[in-house]
């Protein structure tokens, strides 16, 4: 079921488990390892002691400098889990508000997070923490949490990138990314975002806001299209940007994998 992937909080948004997917070869991606969401900033207490109850070893978050200052997260009581970003900006705004600048309408909102995703991986940012996502997973010390802003957009590419390696077939992997459209209190996330855009940028009416706060398809297929594009392959990108050779690969499918 859908709603069982979903963890039960107030305010932080889209906190999922994204493990138990088949993989090829046989077994299955551990679950209580790997999850996923928005920022925390907001964090209520009930939401803080969820997060102290998932035993995080490593938190990596994919937002830049400027996001994280915007945005603190909240952090629970005796938190002591790595957390891993980059010194620097990763985006120069959340890929959604990025796509929200100017004279935009959905076809142009569309057309705008399709270029962004496209741009992703070449954001030396986003590579720099991808790089020690595989890293610190591999090393199999315990369960993770990785996030952005809306946990979304670079969560998304990191997601899949990471069932890729473990052998998820495409298309269960897309199912996870797209859940987010499926995400408790979502009518709700996606009003507040009309209003927090509808006084930044002015006249954005709800068919480009849901454009901009959801996920789609053609997304995650020009991030998996442009690594390809410019790398030659998945696995070359893996490789030579990410660091995630034959043995790490190797490593990160005995950490993750209940075959």
């Amino acid at each position: 079921m859908i709603r069982d992937r979903f963890l039960s909080t107030r305010a932080i948004h889209n906190l999922r488990d994204y493990g138990g997917y088949a993989v090829s070869g046989g077994g299955k991606v551990k679950t209580g390892l790997l999850f996923r969401s928005g920022h925390h900033a907001e964090a209520e207490e009930d939401d803080l002691a969820t997060v102290a109850g998932l035993n995080l070893k490593h938190v990596i978050d994919l937002r830049g400098e400027s996001e994280r200052e915007r945005h603190t997260c909240r952090r629970p009581t005796g938190f002591a889990a790595e957390v891993i970003y980059f010194d620097g900006e990763t985006a120069g705004l959340a890929p959604h508000l990025e796509a929200a600048q100017g004279d935009v309408d959905a076809v142009s909102a569309r057309s705008a997070m399709v270029d962004l995703y496209g741009a992703l991986p070449d954001r030396v940012g986003v590579n720099w923490v991808l790089k020690r996502y595989f890293a610190s997973l591999a090393r199999g010390e315990g369960a993770s949490l990785v996030h952005c802003a809306a946990g979304k957009d670079r969560t998304g590419i990191a997601v899949d990138l990471l069932h890729y390696v473990l052998g998820v077939h495409p298309d269960d992997a897309m199912e996870d990314y797209l859940l987010t459209n499926h995400s408790p209190r979502n009518e709700e996330r996606i009003r507040h975002g009309m209003e927090l855009m509808g006084d930044k940028y002015g006249g954005i009416d709800e068919a480009t806001v849901r454009v901009l706060m959801g996920v789609d398809p053609e997304f995650l297929e020009a991030a998996r299209r442009s690594v390809k594009e410019r790398f030659g392959s998945t696995e070359a990108y893996l490789e030579q940007v990410l660091g995630v050779d034959a043995a790490k690969r190797e490593a990160l499918k005995a950490a993750l994998v209940d075959v």
